[in-house]
Parts: structure tokens; sequence; C-alpha cells
């Protein structure tokens, strides 16, 4: 309101506000009193001014009707102030927070967050407070936006924490928006080894796989002058301690290069060395022969295998496992007299953690003190695990390889020779032999594999560190480096240090590994500057899954049934048993394939058709049913083509056994040459073999594939007086149709089997009736020359259906009326069968054998008999 005293009592007739984009007016409502009002133009924005001044002044309506002499009055100053109204709602400054602390730690602030709020007053402007929505997390904030942790974080339990905070203006209005605030929880600097992932899986046939490829060491700042690290690979629950060939010793002992003279005396139980089956053993772990003792169980080895009096020089060899030693003497081998003298010859044994060789001298003519007992204290014979022990003895020097190490005996103590004595001597394994009722005596606890005596000294090192090196370990891919369960390493300059530790990787060189866990362990030493405060890094734990490998399905097959005549058999060559072996070996892959649709899902196909080659270890051929009889059967095979091939082969009166590590093909030939013979044929009808060959000490056993041979019997032919002259044409002509049977049955050997006994009958038979039928074919053909050319002709037609009968009867009797005839009228069927070439091999193999056995005479009168029998068919059409 505007109210303006005029002393000239003239009414006022307005007012002028003087000033710039001034958005009010003043209006005069009452022109004799002079009152008027400042009103706004427009609406009014505290926001954009908070306050307006300007001057105004004030105008009469002058003198007379025209207004002359107007007046105005001086300027007033007016002040106008704009009151707020709370409509604008506070707002963050920025789109989200974030912070990082450590772990373990309370902050008094750990970051602040801001709010404005446009409102111009100060009431509505300020923001009077902050609230945290996220529920149920340890963080609080105050009213001016400080956020800090109620309680010390774990980076293990929460990595990171996402809060939502909000805030509101002093007129109770909320935050348009509400502040996304991220805090990121770092672990306390602990000096350690990162980017080490804990499972590593290595897949069989790979190659070397690297385990710590992105290794790097924290040492939190701590200037470190050297480091040392060392890492260990724990396999020793893996068969003989880490993965080893699980061939048998004695092929060990061969493909190290130290064959000769070799004697296994614990040898995988079979038909040709069964003295080791009563010992208990691991149940296969691994596919080791690994053979316990508790102390009760003790086995003699067989005369013969190794001599009464070991020649020098010669080594011992053997894995053993042993836990503490009592006060009793545990054996290892012995040799000792059968009587109850319990004289020692030679034995090897363990007592109170020590390893003592016995080895008393055979009696001579000089009676001098010699070395008798040599004895090594190690750690190794009582600690529970694994060791290979060798024994180089040349007397009277006696050397001990323990794991590939040196060792010298710390004590030898002489006695005199053995009294001369014709008493046999027993040796034992696990035991020592004293007869009497207690029979044995310092019985071995603990496990025993691989026991070998071998003539002649081991001088070759090589061969001693390749009968224990492992198949796999720890590769640091350098040269000439050889793969360890352990490695050290040293450094000063650590990126150089992290760069070796990411080379080192895991290697088993073995074709079927053994599956399973070896646990990892990294152990780190360091110095620092100060020492006082030298950091500690904490050891590293992990293990390598070895994944199960694809295991190789070996397969026998070949002529499973045939016939041969009983010459063949009682030949010098004999009949052979596997002419058509063929040993394959397959794996089975899974293979995923991707269909052709997107919308398709993955399909998975098993291919069963690769097939691998690796070595096999054993073939055995064993008789089915009765034993050979050694007075007229056995089985034999050409020794020299076995060494040849650097095989070995044993055979007793239930088969035959072939071992040594080599290749498939070379078993093969090997197997091709098995002959058995029988020189007394009479009463025997059949013989069914089976063979199984298997790899790796019997960890992959190939099918059963068994094999029966039948004997041909002939018969001898009656005497007739009427037909001696025609009668040697069909005796050799049936003879000789035995042998082409035999062909014939190889060809068709999954049809019809022959039966002798039966076959005998129709023999007899058929060459009655075929006596019968000559003479009245005779007969026939005199009628036939006496009658008239038309009687001829009939007379022809008939002759040529006795004819057909004729040949029918005439050849190989063992074959049917009916086979013949689809062999004359069907000889595309013929032509077929000889293009598959399965009739042509068989027929092949049977005649080279024959061939052999009877030589080139009785080919000669095999087709002259032939021959006749076309001439005299010829004639009687």
């Amino acid at each position: 309101w505007i109210s303006v005293i005029n002393p000239s009592h003239r009414e006022i007739c307005g007012f002028r506000i003087h000033g710039q984009n001034v958005p009010f007016e003043a209006v005069v409502l009452d022109k004799s009193t002079g009152e008027g009002v400042i009103r706004a133009k427009d609406k009014l924005d505290c926001e954009l001014q908070k306050e307006h001044t300007f001057t105004i002044q004030a105008y009469d309506c002058g003198e007379g009707p025209d207004g002359g002499n107007m007046k105005k009055s001086h300027k007033a100053t007016v002040h106008i102030q704009v009151n707020d109204m709370n409509e604008y709602s506070p707002v963050f400054k920025e789109k989200s927070y974030k912070a990082t602390v450590i772990e373990g730690k309370k902050y008094d602030s750990i970051l602040k967050v801001e709010a404005v709020d446009a409102d111009c007053s100060f009431q509505f402007s300020q923001i009077c407070s902050y609230e945290i929505v996220t529920p149920d997390v340890p963080f609080t904030i105050d009213k001016d936006g400080n956020i800090k942790n109620t309680e010390k974080l774990n980076y293990s339990k929460e990595r990171m924490y996402k809060l939502t905070v909000t805030s509101y203006d002093c007129g109770k209005n909320r935050a348009s928006e509400d502040v996304l605030v991220k805090i990121n929880i770092k672990p306390t600097c602990k000096p350690s080894w990162q980017g080490f992932n804990k499972r590593i899986e290595y897949e069989p046939g790979t190659g070397s796989l690297a385990l710590f490829p992105s290794m790097h060491l924290e040492t939190c700042e701590e200037p470190i002058t050297s480091i040392q690290v060392s890492i260990m690979l724990e396999t020793n629950h893996i068969g003989k301690g880490c993965d080893r060939d699980t061939y048998s010793e004695k092929s060990l002992h061969k493909l190290c290069g130290a064959s000769a003279g070799t004697v296994e005396l614990l040898p995988t139980p079979s038909n040709s060395a069964n003295w080791t089956v009563g010992l208990p053993t691991d149940n296969g772990h691994d596919s080791d022969q690994v053979f316990e003792f508790n102390g009760t169980q003790a086995i003699k080895v067989p005369e013969g295998v190794v001599s009464t009096t070991l020649k020098e020089p010669f080594t011992i060899s053997v894995w053993m496992r042993h836990g503490p030693g009592g006060r009793e003497k545990e054996t290892i081998l012995c040799n000792s007299d059968k009587t109850e003298m319990n004289r020692h010859h030679y034995s090897l044994y363990v007592h109170n953690c020590r390893l003592v060789l016995l080895l008393r001298q055979e009696p001579t003519e000089s009676e001098n003190y010699k070395p008798a007992e040599f004895h090594w204290k190690l750690d190794q014979v009582c600690d529970k695990e694994w060791h290979h022990y060798v024994l180089n003895i040349e007397f009277p020097a006696v050397t001990l390889f323990v794991d590939g190490a040196t060792f010298e005996p710390f004590l030898v103590t002489e006695d005199y020779p053995l009294h001369a004595s014709k008493i046999e001597t027993q040796l034992t394994i696990g035991a020592c032999w004293q007869g009497g009722s207690a029979l044995m005596t310092q019985y071995f606890r603990g496990n025993l594999a691989g026991l070998m005596i071998r003539s002649g000294k081991l001088e070759n090192k090589k061969v001693i560190d390749c009968l224990y090196t492992c198949k796999e370990g720890l590769d640091v891919q350098l040269p000439e480096e050889v793969a360890s369960s352990s490695l050290t390493l040293e450094g000063d300059d650590i990126e150089s240090f992290e760069k070796v530790m990411q080379h080192i990787s895991y290697l088993n060189s073995r074709q079927f590994p053994t599956p399973g866990i070896r646990h990892l362990r990294v152990t780190t030493t360091v110095k620092c500057f100060n020492e006082e405060t030298c950091i500690s890094v904490p050891d590293s734990e992990g293990y390598v899954m070895v994944l199960q490998p694809e295991e190789p399905k070996i397969s026998l097959s070949g002529i499973d049934h045939f016939a041969r005549g009983a010459a063949e058999f009682e030949s010098t060559e004999g009949v052979t048993l596997f002419p058509e072996l063929r040993i394959v070996s397959t794996i089975t892959r899974e293979v995923e394939t991707e269909a052709g649709g997107e919308d398709d899902p993955t399909v998975q196909e098993t291919v069963v058709s690769e097939e691998i080659m690796h070595n096999l270890d054993t073939c055995e051929v064993t008789v089915v049913g009765d034993e050979l009889n050694g007075d007229h059967e056995s089985l034999e095979v050409d020794l020299a083509q076995i060494q040849q091939r650097a095989l070995e082969m044993s055979s007793s009166n239930v088969g035959m056994v072939i071992t040594g590590v080599n290749t498939m093909a070379n078993y093969e030939q090997v197997l091709h040459l098995i002959r058995y013979r029988n020189w007394h044929t009479e009463a025997l009808f059949d013989r069914k073999f089976k063979l199984v060959c298997s790899e790796l000490n019997g960890r992959y056993i190939s099918n059963e594939f068994k094999v029966e041979v039948n004997v041909i019997h002939t018969a001898n032919p009656m005497d007739h007086a009427n037909n001696a002259m025609v009668q040697p044409q069909f005796i050799n002509q049936v003879q000789h149709a035995s042998v082409d049977l035999s062909g014939h049955n190889l060809a068709n050997m999954h049809q019809a089997s022959v039966v002798p006994s039966a076959a005998t009958i129709v023999i007899v038979v058929c060459v009655s009736f075929l006596v019968f039928m000559i003479i009245l074919g005779v007969f026939r053909i005199r009628a036939a020359h006496q009658g008239t050319l038309r009687d001829q002709e009939n007379g022809k037609e008939n002759e040529m259906d006795w004819d057909d009968s004729a040949l029918t009867i005439t050849v190989n009797p063992m074959e049917t009326y009916e086979d013949q005839h689809s062999s004359e009228e069907e000889g595309d069927e013929e032509e077929e069968d000889s293009e598959d070439g399965e009739e042509e091999d068989d027929i092949t193999s049977a005649e080279s054998d024959s061939s052999e056995d009877e030589g080139g005479e009785q080919e000669d009168q095999q087709g002259s008999s032939r021959q006749q029998q076309l001439e005299w068919d010829d004639s009687t059409y």
C-alpha cells in the first residue's frame, strides 16, 4: 500500500517507478486521499531474485482542466522481499560414490556424500539429514554426509558393500533420487603368493602342464634381498612312491639295459611261476605287483630258479617299504640248509633300522677270515616309505645304492668259510628256512616288490637310475633337466624369479598314467635388508588332478575252429594253433559335436574306432580241459625266433607263457609260430586252447581267445576181390580229400563243426558203397556196348544220371550231398568265396602245413591221383 500527503490538497493522479526491468507497478486507488498499491506485473521467483529495490514518485493532477502546473513528490525508496516456498527436493552432487578400505580397521569417515537444494530460503535450502536406506549393513552416516563403519570389516566375509543413501532438506523433502555408494574391502596386506590355482587338472598324453602360469609374490612393499622356494610334489601314495611303469621287474631290467642273467624271485603268479600264489598282495593297487608280509607269511623258491652258489659278481635288487623295526631280525631273502643245522649261506635282512647282507664263503682250501656281514644303518629302512635297494656284490667289496645314492657299509664283520657239506639248501623269501617243527624263522613285516638276483655287476649307474626313476614329476623346461618330485630355486630379483616359477610344469610321460591327486606344496623363505622386519611368506598348497586315461581294449581275433588230418599232428612240425591271429588295441573316445541348428542341444557321440599302438608284456597259452601228456603231446615254438625278438618262453603241462616288453606286431609273429604236436592221435578227436595277452603287468588284459582243433581220422579200405585194380585210385582220392576238407572247414569255420567219430563211420560206409557201385558200373558198361545204337543213346542217358551220383559219392565223404550239388550247379558262389579271400587264404594255410609235413613227393602223388580221378570220370561219362 502507498499513501501520499499532498499539502496543496490537489488530487493524486499517478505514481512513477524508476528503475530498469522492475517487475512491479503502482496504481492509484483514491485520488483524493492519495492512496495506492504496488503490485507485481508477473509471478515472482525467490530462486531468481530474493529482493527488489527501486524508487517511486507521486504526481498530482495539476491546475486547470489540462493539468498544467503538475507537481511531483520526492522519490521514495521501496524494498520488496520475496518469500520462499519449499518447491525443490535435495539432489546429490555425484551420481555415485566409491571408496576402498582395509579390512580389520574402524574409520572415522570412509567418505562423504553431499546433496544440495535449489530453494532460496535458508529453511528450505539446507540439508538437515542423510540416511542409509540399505538395511543390515555395518555402516552409519551423520547429518553432514560422512559414512563410517560400525565394526571391523572382513575381506573373506564380504569383498564389497553396496549402499543406497538418501537425504532430506529442512522442509522434510526427500531427495528426488537416492545415490549408490560402493565400498570395496581390501585385505590386509599379507606377504603371499598370488594367482595360485589350487586345483590343476592334467589330461594324460598332453606333455608338460604349467603349474603357476600367473603366479606372483606379494611382498607388501617390503624390500627383499633374496628369495628361496622349495616345491614339493607328493606322490608317495602312488604305487611305489610315484607313477612308474608297472611292467614286471624283469621287463624293467631289460628295458633299462640289464636283462642278461636276471632272475625274478617275486614274479606275478602264473602257470610257470606259481610260488607267489599264496602271498597277499595290494589287490593290484595302481597295477603294481606288490606283496605284503605281515610276519607270518613266507615262500619257498623252487629249486633251479637260482643256482645254489652264486658266482661273482652278482646283484640283488628289491623294492621295500618297512616300518620301525623291532629287536628281531626280519629276513628279506635267505638261502639256508634244509636240515636243522640252521646254516645261512647268504641272506639279506633288516635289524634295528639296519640293512644287513650276510654272505658266507663256500668251503675252500684256505681257512682264513673273510668278510661275511655288511651293515648299513639307514633311515630309509624304517620310514614306512618305498625305496629301491641295489646291492652290487663283487667280493670282498659290496656297494649299496638306495634310490640311486651310494652308501658304504659302516660295519663289516668277518668269519671263516662254511664247512664242506653235501646238504642241499633252500631259498626262501620273507623268512629263513630252518627245518624241524618251526620250519621258518625271522619273519619279515612290510612290503616287497621286484626282488631280483642278477649275475654280473650293474656297473652303469644309468641303469640303476632307470630302475627307480619316476615317470612323473616337476619340470623346469630347461636343457638336460630331469623331472623330479622336488625343486629348490634361489634368486634375488623377484621379477626374474616369478618368470622362472611360471615355467615350472608337471610332466607324466606314462602312456597310461595312474589317475588321482598329487598334492603340491610351495615353501618360501625370504631375506630383507632389515631382518627384524622381514616378512614371512606362508606355504601355498594345492594339488594336481591326473584325469582318468582312455584305457585300451586289447582284442585277439582269428580262426577259432578248424580241422587237420591226424598225420599233421603226428609230423615233426605239428599243427599251427594261431596261423591268422590278429592283435588290435583300440580306445573309446567321447567327442562332443554341435548339431546343425542353433536351437539344437549339444549331442555327445561315442566313437570306438581309434587304434593305438602300445607294448605287451605277456601272452599265455593255456590248455582247456585235460593237461598235456608229455609222453605223446606238446606245445612247441622256435626258440631262436623268440630270442631274436628279446622275448622269453616258459612252458609246462598246462600251457606256455611268453614274456617280455615288446610290440604287438612282434607278439603276433611269435604266436604265429606256436605249434601243437601229438604223436598218438588214435584216441584224440579235438583239443582246445585259450590265449590271453596283457600289458603293464596285468593292468590291461585282452579277451580270452579260444581255439578248437579237430583231428580228422582216415579209415583203412576194405579188401575186395573184384576191385583190386580200381581200389588204389579211390583210396588216394579219399586220403587227399581229407586235406582239401581241412581247407574247406577253414573257410567255413562258422558252419557245422566236424565230428571225427561220425566222419570215420561215414568214410567206411561210403567206401564200401563206392566199391559196390564200381562193380555195378562195370557190368552196365559192358551191357551198353552190346546194345543197338538207339539202346546206346538211351543207355548213355542212364549212365549220365548214374555218373552224377557216382561223382557225388567219390568226392570228400565229409561233405554232404547237398553241398556237392551246390558246388556243381552254383559255380558263381565258389568264385565269390574265392574273391572274398577267406576260403583261399584258409586253404593256403592248410595246404602249406600239409606240404611242410609230407614233402614234395606227397604233393606229386596228390596231383596224379586227382588227374586219375578226372580221367576215370571222363571215361565213365
